[in-house]
């Protein structure tokens, strides 16, 4: 109660400041105090100006206007800690409940206009009543008619104006009436916005999981695709090294290729060279061993293996002969390489000595002839085989007419053509003592260093050599000797080695 009255004396100061300035702005004429009405004064000799009596409008107007200042003000206290901080809550209150009382601040704002509005059309007039006034010496009596006319207008507005102030005293009634339920209203906006904020963080969180969501899916389908690219990449990289290498393979195997071609032609310049000297090659003189007569059909069955074992032996060489047109086998037995050939669908023939064995092989349906290997080489055109077998000869032919035999096979093949010469391997010990000096025909064994040379010396490089036959297969006591010396001294009983013509 005491805030209550200490506001309504501030107001009431306020007030009576604005209606000093009223006063001071709209004076009042003689006898508008005096009880005399505007009538009277207007009929009176005279020179009065009957004015109407705006001082209510004012102190309405004055009064709405002390309202209108006091919304959002805060009484003063006196001095203080609590009280500086009661004052401090009381003002963050009233600014934060100007949003509020805006628009009816906007509104009373208003009214006050359209006071000040009438009280500026009332004064013009009453300044059109003492203009009229001032001719009422001159025409008295139509003054006096006029008078009446304007009181009436006057009386008539006046009623207006306190119809309409009937509005604005219900209008403020009405802002008591939700001052008074404000509490109430304030209430139930804080429910609202509570329930609000509630709903919101509600939504919020479940935008935030479903972002959470996607970005886990998105992580997950951007670590698959990096992935499955960097497969990609690998596999790709991959491939070419192993084209790259392939071609630097088939590259390497070009030089190679040239490189030999190159030494084979410089030494054979280099024996040219000596030939045209004076120099020759030493005569060789021909073997006069005779050769003994047996059934060699019986024999081959009974040391060699049964054809069955000769067989299985000879597939080593599929690879190396795929994709021939033309092979010769050179002493053909019982023509096992033959019927090799016959089941890969190459062409193939054979010669031999033995007329036993070209006969097995014409009973087997394999082409063979009887013929002496130089003389049948020596017959034929250069470069009509594109590969040649020859198994189990060289070792039966007089040493010094094996290189002329390399040589015509060399002749006889194409370019690339291959050849393929198996022999018993004089490096194993152990084919001394038992099948090289089982067969009577068999003159000295060929090392594969040797027969390698030879093969050069004719233009066939690109040289590898197979151990066959491993010793320890057939007499298990060399198992017993050291890995070391089993490995040096006995391996393969027979050694195959493989070249091809530059």
């Amino acid at each position: 109660m005491n805030d209550d009255s200490a506001k309504i004396a501030e107001l009431g100061a306020i007030v009576q400041a604005v209606r000093d300035r009223i006063r001071a702005r709209y004076p009042q004429p003689d006898g508008a105090n005096n009880g005399n009405s505007p009538i009277a004064a207007a009929e009176s000799r005279y020179i009065r100006v009957p004015v109407a009596d705006l001082m209510p409008i004012v102190h309405a107007r004055d009064a709405a206007q002390a309202k209108i200042a006091a919304i959002g003000s805060v009484n003063p206290r006196a001095g203080g800690a609590i009280n500086s901080l009661i004052q401090f809550f009381k003002k963050t209150i009233a600014r934060s409940l100007q949003w509020f009382v805006r628009d009816q601040i906007a509104f009373n704002r208003e009214i006050v206009s359209s006071l000040e509005a009438v009280l500026e059309a009332l004064n013009e007039q009453n300044r059109t009543a003492i203009s009229l006034a001032a001719q009422a010496n001159e025409r008295v009596e139509r003054a006096r008619g006029e008078t009446r006319e304007v009181h009436g207008y006057l009386v008539e507005h006046v009623r207006k104006l306190r119809e309409e102030m009937g509005v604005l005293l219900e209008e403020a009634r009405e802002l008591r009436d939700i001052r008074t339920h404000f509490p109430e209203l304030r209430a139930d906006w804080d429910r609202k916005v509570a329930a609000n904020e509630i709903q919101f963080l509600r939504n919020v969180a479940d935008l935030q999981g479903a972002f959470q969501h996607r970005s886990t899916l998105m992580e997950t389908n951007l670590r698959e695709m990096v992935k499955a690219q960097h497969s990609d990449y690998l596999g790709a990289l991959d491939r070419a090294n192993l084209d790259i290498q392939k071609r630097l393979w088939q590259d390497m195997e070009k030089v190679r290729q040239e490189y030999e071609r190159l030494i084979h032609s410089e030494l054979g310049l280099i024996r040219l060279r000596l030939h045209s000297s004076g120099g020759a090659l030493p005569a060789i003189a021909p073997s006069a061993t005779p050769v003994p007569v047996l059934d060699y059909g019986r024999f081959a069955e009974r040391f060699r293996g049964p054809e069955e074992h000769v067989r299985r032996n000879v597939e080593l060489y599929k690879p190396y002969f795929a994709g021939c047109a033309k092979v010769l086998d050179i002493g053909c037995g019982r023509g096992e390489f033959l019927a090799l050939m016959r089941d890969e669908g190459i062409a193939a023939r054979g010669i031999d000595l033995s007329e036993e064995s070209v006969a097995a092989c014409s009973q087997a349906g394999l082409t063979a002839e009887v013929a002496d290997l130089f003389t049948y080489l020596a017959a034929r055109p250069e470069q009509e085989f594109d590969g040649i077998f020859c198994s189990q000869v060289v070792e039966h032919l007089d040493p010094g007419r094996l290189p002329e035999m390399i040589r015509l096979c060399a002749s006889r093949l194409r370019h690339g053509g291959v050849l393929a010469i198996e022999t018993p391997n004089p490096g194993c010990l152990a084919i001394f003592a038992t099948h090289f000096y089982l067969d009577p025909t068999h003159t000295r064994p060929v090392p594969h260093p040797l027969l390698k040379f030879y093969m050069q010396e004719a233009g066939v490089w690109q040289i590898e050599v197979h151990e066959l036959s491993p010793a320890a297969d057939s007499m298990p006591e060399i198992a017993e000797l050291p890995e070391s010396l089993r490995r040096k001294f006995f391996g393969g009983l027979d050694y195959a080695i493989i070249g091809r013509r530059l």
